[in-house]
Parts: C-alpha cells; structure tokens; sequence
C-alpha cells in the first residue's frame, strides 16, 4: 500500500526505522526530510519513502529512443546533437552530445562512416550508454537518416532503394536510412 501527500523541501517525511530514503528525499539523525518539492510516496511493502517532482527533468536513459543531428564525421565515429526523445514534449535535461561508433552505425560490416552518415543528416538512434558519455547506435532497421539534404544545393533527398537521391542535381548518395525515411515527422 502506498500513501501519498505533498511535501516541501525540509518537511519530514518519515523515520528510518520505518522507511529508508530513496529518490527525492535524504536522512538526517533518523529522520527521513523530503529533498524537493513533490508528492511524497511511502511504499509499504519495499519501505521506501520518495518525493516524486510535479515537474521532473526529462532525462535520457539507455534504451531511450532519440532523435539527433549529425555534427562531425570522424575516422571511427560520428558526433550528434541529441534534440528529443521519442514520446516526450519536453526539450532533454542532460548533456545533448552524443557518439555513433563505427560499428554501431549499421548491421553490416562499415568501415566508411560519411557512406552511412552525413553533417547535417537528421537520425534515429536508441541511447545505449549515458556513462562516461551518451553512445547511441543505428544498428536496427527503424534507425539510422530520417531526413537529409543534399550536400551540394540543400535540397531535400528522396529514397531511392537503400540510398538517397537529390532530385535537382541528379546525385545518389549511400546513407544508413531507417524504414521510414521521409516518413518522419517531429
């Protein structure tokens, strides 16, 4: 059984020998004080008390799906602005630069980053680590380019099978492109 109520940062919550402290909320001289504002939650059964935020920071996680920027093309990686996570409104509340490695790029064997990924490409990715820095891959078939410009006159390229066209200059370029390229809307 949980009981529930609001708090303000200070208000005492508990006493440890009933409920540990848990997220939202710190011990001091056993007592158990909220940390933040929020509603506090007692969990009975796992005897956790925890202040949840009305409005909590929207934060990136692994397994969390994002959309990014492509910023730099390197040897062995690619560097991205995440800008959202799938499902949520709200702009991100932690570090926003990203790496692809190589290998994470695609299913098949890469060893030319600029063929799968391009400055500027908007992409797909799942977040696979956040510690020691936010890692994304584009492995799996739903990601990789979702929308790309051309490089050359920045018009807007088009699927054509497994790689992009610009309809003004002509040009085909290799792209790692999700299922739904051009599908896409944020």
């Amino acid at each position: 059984m949980e009981n529930k109520n609001e708090v303000f940062p200070g208000d005492k919550v508990a006493i440890e020998e009933e409920y540990m402290a848990s997220e939202g909320t710190f011990a001091k001289d056993g007592v158990v004080h909220a940390s933040q504002i929020g509603t506090l939650i007692l969990d009975d059964e796992e005897c956790l008390a925890k202040v949840v935020s009305f409005n909590p920071p929207n934060v990136i996680e692994p397994g969390d799906i994002v959309y990014a920027t492509v910023n730099e093309i390197r040897k062995t990686m690619a560097t991205a602005d995440v800008m959202c996570k799938e499902g949520s409104e709200r702009r991100i509340g932690n570090e926003t630069y990203a790496t692809i490695h190589v290998s994470k790029i695609s299913q098949n064997y890469t060893d030319n980053i600029s063929k799968e990924l391009r400055k500027g490409d908007l992409i797909r990715a799942r977040v696979t680590k956040i510690k020691p820095s936010l890692q994304l891959t584009t492995e799996d078939d739903h990601f990789g380019v979702i929308r790309s410009l051309c490089g050359k006159c920045k018009t807007k390229m088009v699927r054509k099978g497994e790689a992009l066209y610009c309809p003004k200059c002509k040009r085909t370029m290799p792209r790692k492109l999700a299922d739904d390229y051009g599908d896409v809307i944020l």
